[in-house]
């Protein structure tokens, strides 16, 4: 469903379509929506999307990828799309994500007698 809303972004530049494709990715990973900007190019051209630290992502409007462009294939910005939105996913609320980590891992270290149930297990099989 993702790909088709987008596909169907680069094709007609209906952004309501571009805003349902995001949404849903938002909505999986469980994070707010990123605010993104649209540019004619970036970086003289070399570049066609940059994620900021802060959520913000600068991404070539398809119209303009369309021009000039040597590599200007409709698959070719949707995977741009997709990389973007992984930079995203990995950045965007850093807090959360290391909290998280952190009490995951102090809850199954506990759990485990940090760590030595683990190592009686290796043992016991190395054994058999």
């Amino acid at each position: 469903m993702i790909d088709r809303l987008l596909v169907a972004f680069f094709r007609a530049h209906r952004l309501s379509d571009f805003n349902r494709a995001i949404a849903e990715i938002c909505r999986f990973y469980l994070l707010k929506r990123p605010q993104v900007e649209w540019f004619e190019y970036l970086d003289w051209g070399r570049t066609a999307g940059r994620t900021y630290e802060d959520g913000k992502i600068h991404l070539v409007h398809p119209e303009n990828w369309k021009k000039g462009r040597k590599y200007n294939s409709e698959k070719q910005w949707v995977n741009i799309v997709y990389h973007e939105m992984g930079h995203y996913v990995f950045w965007a609320d850093a807090e959360r994500k290391a909290d998280t980590f952190a009490n995951r891992m102090e809850r199954n270290l506990n759990r485990n007698g940090n760590g030595a149930a683990h190592a009686r297990l290796r043992a016991a099989r190395r054994a058999a």
